[in-house]
């Protein structure tokens, strides 16, 4: 069994998102896993060398829940302007 499981709570330790947790939602290889990071909406490629594995675990279809791990805060809904006629 390895270590990188889909839902895995990481810290990535090299790019962009350097020290700010991830969390791996699927697992492509055993070189490369898919990652959802705080600052990118969208899922990106990682290389597992450039992460740090944690000892928490969430669903990794529960968006609700892997936004609060990795700190992301919802967007409180706007109100629609109504314009002149």
């Amino acid at each position: 069994m390895t270590l990188l499981e889909e839902g895995r709570v990481c810290i990535k330790k090299a790019g962009r998102d350097a020290g700010s947790k991830v969390v791996v939602t699927k697992v492509i290889d055993e070189r490369f896993v898919n990652i959802i990071a705080p600052h990118r909406p969208k899922e990106r490629k990682c290389n597992v060398s450039h992460l740090e594995i944690l000892n928490e675990k969430v669903d990794p279809k529960d968006r609700v829940q892997i936004n609060k791990i990795i700190g992301v805060k919802e967007r409180p809904e706007t109100t629609t302007k109504k314009g002149k006629a």
